[in-house]
């Protein structure tokens, strides 16, 4: 059995649902299919009960999957080791970010770099439009993202760091020289639409005020030089986290603090049963830290 066909098998047993699968492995439906009656028929039986309405594990089939799955995550393990060998030694940590506040970091950076001396780190930016896709094709190792995270076939590991929210203005905006801000003066405002999955966009951006009214939606962005352009313009304002404060100080712009709004916290996560040493010495390092509080 290749090992694609096993990740198949394996994935439709977790989700019970061709089209997440494929979705979820970069795969068509007819693939997933494929692959599953290829295994079905090598070995004499059904492996799942499929409907219209549902799709099930059979006995056989859970058998399958209970006897090969740390086998399977043994292998993916030794793969990763084998590639790291063939580095001559030299360990790459990639880590996907969101911002450009690495810096914050350093305390979680210093700490892996003693614990795993041969390995570095490597940051990687990733736009919040699609901030999943490069964790799930392997463009980076492990995401430091804000939660919730609600993505099948990743796992959440401890909270990096915790950090208020502000409103993003543009400096002449009546709110600018405000002490502080409710969500509920967001409801004479725009705000910008493009932030991926829509749970975010909700923890973040909600689509109604505490009161009940409406947040118009503006423009849509993909990025913060997108974001802070839009902000400047007095197109929208944007509640934004409060490292922008530091790493993106503009003197068209002004950030005033949420007084209503819940700490963001941000927190690793990786594929799940794709899990290597340094991205496990890198979840003790920073559950060992606890959240920083920036």
């Amino acid at each position: 059995m290749e090992i694609r066909d096993i990740e198949i098998f394996l994935t439709l047993a977790q989700e019970l649902h061709f089209g997440r699968t494929a979705e979820q492995l970069r795969v068509s439906p007819a693939r997933v299919s494929q692959a599953i009656r290829k295994q079905e028929r090598r070995i004499g039986g059904a492996l799942f009960d499929r409907s219209s309405h549902h799709v099930r594990l059979t006995p056989l089939g859970r058998q399958l999957h209970d006897d090969p799955l740390p086998v399977y995550r043994g292998l993916l393990r030794s793969l990763e080791r084998a590639a790291l060998t063939a580095r001559r030694g030299t360990a790459v940590l990639r880590l996907g970010m969101m911002s450009s506040n690495s810096e914050d970091l350093r305390p979680v950076l210093a700490a892996f770099a003693a614990r795993r001396p041969g390995c570095s780190v490597q940051i990687r930016a990733v736009g919040y439009d699609d901030p999943f896709s490069a964790l799930r094709r392997g463009a980076v190792d492990v995401l430091l993202a804000w939660l919730p995270i609600r993505e099948p076939g990743l796992t959440v590991g401890p909270v990096a760091y915790t950090e208020p929210v502000v409103l993003c203005v543009s400096s002449t905006h009546r709110l600018a020289v405000r002490d502080s801000v409710s969500y509920e003066d967001l409801a004479d405002e725009a705000v910008p639409t493009g932030a991926t999955p829509d749970y975010w966009r909700e923890a973040l951006i909600p689509a109604r005020t505490p009161g009940g009214r409406p947040i118009d939606r503006g423009p849509t962005v993909i990025d913060g030089t997108q974001l802070l352009a839009v902000v400047a313009s007095g197109e929208a304002v944007c509640p934004v986290h409060a490292h922008a404060l530091r790493y993106y100080a503009r003197p068209d712009i002004a950030y005033v603090p949420i007084h209503d709004a819940p700490l963001a916290r941000w927190a690793l996560c990786w594929r799940t049963g794709g899990d290597t040493d340094p991205i496990r010495d890198l979840a003790e390092v920073v559950d060992e830290l606890g959240p920083l509080a920036l």
